[in-house]
């Protein structure tokens, strides 16, 4: 299956081959995480720790499910989600007196504690995160890792005392999510969602999203600004230094498991997976080419370098299986591995190896003597290449358009009055759904693509994936 011409069946083909999850499971869209795919995750979430670490976050873990009373409290809340969830209404063969949520995400979990965890300006600001799994009735196609009803998610709640210093912290999140994405080699666009497709019950939301090569967004994430619009229904009150009681202000912001849906679809090529570098389970595989009378050196030599680069930290997998070079090389292209190590007894004696990456089939040598650090070197090479291309392929696959006729198949850049009306319109005439204005403003002179009215504002829009 080829990428360009059916990225739909090329991804679910991808998926199944890299062995990455397993749909086999009986419920629709609550899949199995298999030990390559979850090794992947767990190096992503693993990043997303870093940075949530070194930037004043304590990591939680909070109930999964959640008192309906709770759940009701902000009535935008229950409104945006009551079609999504999943009930409890009975434990044992006892029917419960409240029902429970299976938890959508967090803040209705949270935010009562908050009320009590907070009590003077002295405890803010309040930056908690954790990575748990979400539910949501999903009605769509599912999809592995894109569109699934448990969801691997992460999500940051901080409380704050002003708009200002909450409008800080949304900042920070920014920060964070570029060093992220760095590491994932993932490129995105921020843009402010509209007012009818926003988080319910926040002030402003904020999209991440990632162009996908079918010219399609796929929204791998999103920030929030809440004002003190869930303070007030879940009372989370602070004193300040004059002994007044004021509402927090809050912020969030969330990613799921989409990251990994992104870098297959981003990365991936017609062999398989490209993982990169910081995020593969294997760095790197080493393969003994053995000849007729060279097994055991050329083996011994093999053990050694992988010895050796796992003693500065690479992630290496040693292939001795009894195969064919050319049926390894195959099987590796498909899990993406970044660089592959060839070793023979003519590279012992030229005392080198021989590599290939992954990312553009480029082969070469590198000195025995610089192993670790050619390696090393390597490994980087790989990543910044990967993130540079990914942010050229992206850029490629925006248009700017001053007409509805004849739309290409990528993300419209066009000029948009504001308005609901005008946007809805747009939505319906056109089967696209508009993702919003960029948060980083663009300069835009031009009209309305729907009414025609002169504007400065730049809005985008593309097809769901």
């Amino acid at each position: 299956m080829e990428k360009d011409t059916d990225f739909s069946e090329w991804y679910n083909d991808i998926v199944e081959k890299a062995n990455l999850s397993d749909k086999r499971y009986p419920i629709k869209g609550m899949n199995v995480w298999t030990p390559y795919g979850w090794k992947i995750m767990r190096n992503v979430d693993t990043y997303i720790r870093k940075e949530l670490d070194a930037t004043g976050h304590d990591e939680v873990c909070f109930p999964l499910l959640i008192p309906e009373t709770e759940f009701k409290k902000e009535k935008d809340h229950i409104k945006g989600f009551d079609s999504e969830v999943y009930w409890v209404t009975h434990a044992g063969l006892n029917e419960l007196d409240v029902r429970l949520v299976v938890r959508p995400t967090s803040e209705t979990a949270m935010y009562p504690m908050f009320s009590l965890w907070v009590r003077s300006h002295t405890d803010l600001p309040l930056k908690i995160y954790q990575i748990v799994n979400t539910f949501r009735y999903e009605t769509k196609q599912t999809r592995s890792f894109i569109r699934v009803r448990e969801i691997h998610f992460f999500e940051s709640h901080t409380c704050h005392i002003s708009e200002e210093d909450a409008q800080k912290q949304v900042e920070e999140d920014f920060e964070i999510l570029g060093n992220i994405m760095k590491q994932l080699c993932i490129p995105y666009s921020l843009l402010v969602r509209t007012e009818w497709d926003k988080f319910p019950g926040a002030h402003y939301t904020v999209g991440i999203d990632t162009g996908m090569p079918n010219g399609r967004m796929l929204q791998i994430g999103s920030i929030h600004h809440y004002r003190t619009n869930f303070s007030i229904p879940y009372n989370i009150t602070y004193e300040d230094s004059d002994g007044e009681h004021k509402h927090v202000h809050q912020t969030t912001y969330g990613m799921s498991e989409r990251l990994l849906g992104a870098m297959i679809g981003v990365h991936g090529d017609d062999k398989g997976l490209i993982l990169p570098p910081p995020v593969a389970p294997f760095q790197v595989v080493v393969i003994p080419i053995i000849a007729k009378g060279n097994a055991e050196a050329v083996k011994l030599e093999a053990e050694m370098i992988k010895l050796k680069l796992e003693g500065c930290g690479i992630r290496v997998k040693l292939d001795d299986r009894d195969e064919r070079p050319g049926s390894k090389f195959f099987d590796w292209e498909i899990r993406g591995v970044p660089l592959r190590l060839e070793l023979g007894m003519r590279d012992i004696e030229n005392k080198v190896v021989t590599f290939a990456r992954r990312d553009t089939g480029e082969k070469g040598t590198i000195a025995l003597d610089d192993l670790t650090s050619g390696v090393a070197m390597l490994l980087e090479i790989i990543r910044a290449s990967m993130y540079r291309k990914a942010w050229e392929k992206q850029s490629s696959n925006v248009a700017t358009i001053d007409s509805l006729n004849d739309l290409p198949e990528k993300t419209l850049r066009f000029g948009w009055c504001g308005s609901e009306e005008c946007g809805h319109k747009f939505e319906d005439e056109n089967d696209l759904k508009l993702l919003g204005t960029p948060y980083i403003p663009e300069e835009f002179t031009g009209k309305c693509i729907i009414c025609g009215k002169k504007t400065d504002k730049v809005a985008y829009a593309s097809r769901s994936m």
